[in-house]
């Protein structure tokens, strides 16, 4: 009778195990076969780069493709249905990027919810922006700029790359936080905008630090504050916006994400990958060349942050009356 209870309780005891050998397995396994990274924008951009630098990395050291797959359109609102929508097996992830904390405040009609849709699986990096005016402004620091905006409400002309992208509600946070108002002018990405600004026909952009650096080094155009919590190494002299306006913050941003139901064992695996990738001078280096600041974290870090910035970009959006459907 002994025999049979002991036999009994091993066999109960290697059940219950069973299920964590199971996880552990599929953890071990792990990519069986290509995966694929959806990155909601066309090929040659920043986001793209930052895809392809994380795949070639997960490729290498997961030992199967992680091919990057442009999906644009609809300010990355197709791409990110498309992950949503995908198997939660680990096979399809997303380039997640701050349009995704800014689009639920502005498209009422998606067929997705991006926080419940889907599971963090990794920070990657910010872009810092940077407020650029155009030298006719007299303004040669923040609060002189925002004692101008007041003296001439709706006279100066603010660029953005437009409605509701990072440069656009970096711009309407500052508007809420200073309490001036400025007249917005929207075109179809910075690159259009820049000559304008460089001729005065408008006279302010927050602008992606990398495509400003040339001009504010070379004159032509004056940097009035960071819009990153702190300053930033490649423009010490240039103060953050915080030092102004207590908490203001705003900045491009990139991570990965897999679609709701992804096994929590692939996304621990994915998550220290992406996170030793960061560690590695190589690729921190390749990174700051493209202007980004890499941050690391858990998924739980990652989930944290996105629903900050859904709720921050929520406020703003709400403020400014922005509306596209």
């Amino acid at each position: 009778m002994k025999t049979h209870r002991r036999q009994f309780l091993q066999l109960a005891t290697g059940a219950a195990a069973l299920p964590a050998l199971s996880r552990v397995a599929r953890a071990q396994s792990y990519p069986t076969r290509p995966v694929r990274l959806i990155v909601s924008v066309p090929a040659g951009g920043s986001p793209d780069i930052i895809g392809r630098l994380i795949g070639q990395w997960l490729s290498e050291r997961l030992g199967q493709p992680f091919v990057v797959e442009n999906k644009p359109g609809a300010s990355a609102n197709i791409g990110t249905e498309l992950v949503v929508k995908a198997p939660p097996d680990g096979g399809t992830l997303l380039l997640a990027m701050s349009a995704n904390a800014i689009n639920p405040a502005l498209y009422h009609h998606l067929n997705f919810n991006f926080i419940r849709d889907t599971v963090p699986v990794a920070s990657i990096a910010r872009i810092p922006l940077v407020m650029d005016v155009n030298l006719s402004i007299p303004a040669k620091t923040v609060p002189e700029f925002i004692a101008y905006a007041k003296a001439n409400p709706g006279k100066i002309n603010l660029a953005s790359a437009g409605s509701g992208t990072p440069l656009y509600v970096a711009g309407e946070l500052f508007k809420m936080m200073a309490g001036v108002k400025m007249t917005d002018v929207l075109y179809q990405g910075e690159a259009a905008a820049m000559p304008d600004l460089l001729s005065g026909q408008v006279q302010a952009l927050f602008g992606v630090m990398p495509a400003s650096l040339g001009y504010i080094r070379s004159g032509k155009l004056r940097a009035l504050a960071v819009t990153t919590a702190t300053r930033q190494q490649v423009l010490p002299d240039v103060p953050a916006m915080a030092e102004f306006l207590p908490g203001y913050e705003a900045s491009g941003w990139y991570g990965i994400v897999a679609p709701k139901g992804t096994p929590p064992e692939i996304v621990d695996t994915l998550n220290k990958q992406v996170n030793a990738a960061l560690a590695d001078p190589k690729m921190r280096k390749r990174f700051t060349d493209l202007g980004c600041d890499v941050f690391t974290g858990s998924p739980a870090d990652f989930e944290k942050f996105i629903e900050n910035e859904t709720a921050k970009w929520a406020k703003v959006i709400k403020f400014a009356g922005i509306k596209t459907d």
